[in-house]
């Protein structure tokens, strides 16, 4: 399983609902939204200052978007 580095959710890297390469390493995300968010400042999440908790202010599973 992979992380979704915005929300923190397990992700199966075979059924993701998306991926983003960032230097040089692939991402797997959860939700379109999720992949948006990282695709803004993926070095907000690589860089380790959020790694995932509190859901990243998105709404997540709130209205939004829906995740998985």
């Amino acid at each position: 399983m992979a992380k979704d580095l915005v929300c923190g959710m397990d992700v199966d890297p075979g059924k993701a609902a998306a991926t983003s390469v960032y230097g040089g390493q692939t991402y797997y995300f959860c939700s379109p939204a999720c992949k948006k968010e990282f695709d803004r400042d993926p070095g907000k999440y690589v860089g380790g200052e959020h790694h995932g908790h509190g859901h990243g202010g998105h709404g997540h599973g709130h209205g939004g978007h829906h995740c998985c």
